[in-house]
């Protein structure tokens, strides 16, 4: 009997663990059945994750340093990484547009009070970092010993020296062409890796969506409905409209061809909220299944997952017109300004400071004088708005490979 193919095996484990995650749910946290199901969803959905996890650093080291030597041998290298910041840029200040626009429409806390949590905010201890140090804290964690963020994990130092070592690779020429094919072949290797791991994929996500579901607090959910509606709604909006129209406009593509090839990384992306543990996916769906040159994936791709992060900059800025409307504050058009700015700062920093979701959404609050500790009051609602913008990020990186290769093929030409 043959299986079915990996995408639909994945497609079938994410539909089976909503249904587990929904009926877990109904049942109640105590039955034992529920239980037993949440320790095995628990131990299969971790391992995955940390499979992920362990293919993630030789992967972003090899691919980055492996694309950038193929890049400058063709002399497209300036154009790729001009045309891949500008990218980021564009499409994090659209999705920030986008929560702005929808958060000042619906303004959703406008009829709540932060007195219904003051129990939560008094119970969190917010930690402030101040703009300059945070902009410290993010240049210090470009410029590691390189052994030290191989073996910490550190995803944006290893990504700033793969990209030293791959220019520094070309300039040698032919005297290190010996270890620039190690590394090609360690790049080989490491992909090969990756389609093992992809085998426990359905298995793994359904894992990860049955533990999310069971365990949703359904009083917070109603309680910030409105803020739960218009972040789900304003991230579909731009991952479904606006992503695939920047698509189509550039490259011509359509969206289903797009999600057709990118499904495996979506999905993944949703059940993980990790987009550096999604990377080894996002990357093989975007060579094997988009067709975009190794070189240009291999540059474009692991930098997106480090600094490209439209559904976190979509998320922190609505969260702070939100906090905003708790408190009765209503913030003019400078305020919104900033916040616009220090939500792309604070989106495409992230990666570089420990508890890197809360510092920076303190920062985007602190920038036009919000109650810092009202963080707190997201909390029970992150982990799942986390899927949503997490699946956009992803999305975000796999559309930019294929918009900046069509624009460096056409200048080539």
């Amino acid at each position: 009997m043959k299986l079915p193919s990996l995408n639909v095996q994945i497609l079938l484990g994410a539909m089976f663990g909503v249904g587990l995650g929904l009926y877990f749910h109904s049942l109640g946290a105590e039955n034992h059945i529920v239980q037993t199901g949440l320790y095995m969803s628990g131990l299969v959905g971790t391992l995955f994750i940390d499979l992920l996890k362990m293919i993630l650093i030789p992967l972003v080291f090899c691919s980055i340093t492996v694309g950038i030597a193929n890049l400058r041998q063709h002399q497209q290298i300036h154009h790729v990484w001009v045309t891949t910041l500008l990218f980021f840029v564009s499409s994090m200040a659209i999705a920030i547009v986008v929560a702005l626009a929808a958060s000042n429409y619906f303004k959703p806390g406008a009829g709540l009070h932060l007195a219904m949590f003051q129990d939560a905010m008094q119970n969190f201890e917010a930690k402030q970092l101040p703009l300059p140090e945070f902009f410290a804290q993010f240049l210090h964690g470009l410029f590691l010993n390189p052994f030290t963020a191989l073996s910490q994990g550190n995803v944006l130092a290893v990504v700033t020296f793969a990209l030293i070592l791959g220019i520094t690779l070309v300039m040698g020429g032919e005297r290190f062409k010996n270890i620039l094919a190690l590394l090609q072949e360690g790049l080989e290797v490491t992909m090969h890796i990756v389609s093992w791991v992809m085998r426990l994929a359905p298995l793994g996500i359904m894992a990860l969506l049955i533990k999310l579901i069971a365990v949703q607090d359904a009083a917070m959910l109603s309680t910030l409905a409105k803020f739960v509606a218009v972040i789900i709604g304003s991230t579909l909006f731009h991952g479904v409209v606006i992503l695939p129209l920047i698509l189509y406009l550039f490259t011509g593509r359509s969206p289903l061809w797009f999600w057709r090839g990118a499904r495996e990384s979506l999905i993944t992306a949703f059940a993980t909220s990790s987009s550096s543990a999604t990377l080894p996916v996002t990357l093989r769906c975007t060579t094997q299944h988009l067709h975009v040159k190794p070189e240009i994936a291999g540059f474009v791709v692991p930098l997106g997952a480090t600094i490209n992060m439209d559904g976190t900059a979509l998320y922190e800025a609505a969260a702070a017109i939100f906090i905003a409307n708790l408190a009765g504050i209503e913030l003019s058009m400078a305020q919104q300004l900033i916040v616009f700015f220090t939500a792309m700062i604070a989106a495409m920093g992230a990666p570089g400071i420990p508890s890197a979701g809360m510092v920076t959404m303190v920062m985007v609050l602190q920038s036009v004088g919000l109650p810092a500790e009202a963080i707190a009051i997201l909390l029970p609602i992150d982990r799942l708005l986390d899927t949503l913008r997490t699946a956009v990020n992803v999305e975000g990186d796999m559309v930019g490979s294929l918009v900046v290769q069509k624009l460096v093929m056409q200048k080539s030409t």
